[in-house]
């Protein structure tokens, strides 16, 4: 039997899957990946893009901060792919616990994912940092210069920056969910960015696929390992399988 009939019917025969992805799920929505070969950090600025995505460089720096933001980071444009779609069918079918994701982008959610745990944040949050007023990733795009709420105060994307530490709730959540999964899926992240990446230790099942392009620190303790497009292999194990 091939991987991909393997993956097929070890989702079929699991109730409690999990899915842990990285930037490689949404560049087939055409987000760039940071660290591929085409992606914002081979790209040149003023700045690494480490150093401006940094909390001391948006205090620092916050106009640049938001000019580069706006340009490379604010991609509201994109679609859900069909890996986002087959995640959101299985979640509806109700063999999906939770998505971890290690993106900003909220396309599992607007492919229909409710159970997500966001572990850097995400661009549709943005808070006054003053008295705490909502804004939504629209009004960042649209704003100029350093966005300011109506109460004058800065306005800052609820995105973990570089020397910010995660969210604790979410941590506890994404842990929780990957100990009791019964299949967890690893897709389109290098597992090199930590701590996100380490939270992979907490599975204790024996049904581990890693779906990526490249091979991973992890390669060697997976059962499963596909090197095909993310998209293209959830969506011909669950979308297929569910027409």
């Amino acid at each position: 039997m091939d991987n991909r009939s393997t993956l097929k019917r070890w989702i079929e025969e699991s109730h409690r899957i999990v899915f842990f992805g990285g930037a490689g799920v949404s560049t087939e929505s055409g987000i760039p990946d940071f660290r591929s070969q085409d992606g914002l950090y081979h790209q040149q600025y003023d700045y690494p893009p480490e150093t401006i995505l940094s909390h001391s460089f948006f205090y620092a720096n916050t106009e640049e901060f938001y000019r580069f933001y706006r340009a490379k980071m604010l991609c509201l444009t994109a679609k859900p792919n069909r890996a986002h779609l087959a995640l959101a069918e299985l979640e509806r079918q109700g063999k999906l616990s939770a998505v971890v994701t290690q993106n900003i982008d909220g396309l599992h959610q607007a492919a229909g994912s409710k159970a997500v745990y966001e572990l850097h944040g995400s661009v549709h949050r943005n808070y006054c940092r003053k008295c705490g007023k909502a804004y939504t990733a629209e009004e960042i795009l649209h704003s100029t210069g350093v966005p300011r709420c109506t109460c004058g105060g800065l306005i800052k994307p609820d995105v973990v920056l570089y020397e910010e530490g995660l969210d604790g709730d979410t941590i506890q959540g994404a842990v929780m969910a990957i100990a009791n999964a019964d299949l967890l899926i690893v897709g389109g992240t290098s597992l090199t960015v930590y701590p996100a990446a380490g939270l992979i230790q907490y599975y204790r099942g024996h049904r581990l696929v890693l779906i990526n392009r490249d091979a991973t620190p992890l390669d060697s303790r997976a059962d499963l390992v596909l090197r095909d497009p993310i998209g293209q292999v959830l969506g011909e194990a669950v979308l297929n399988a569910s027409l």
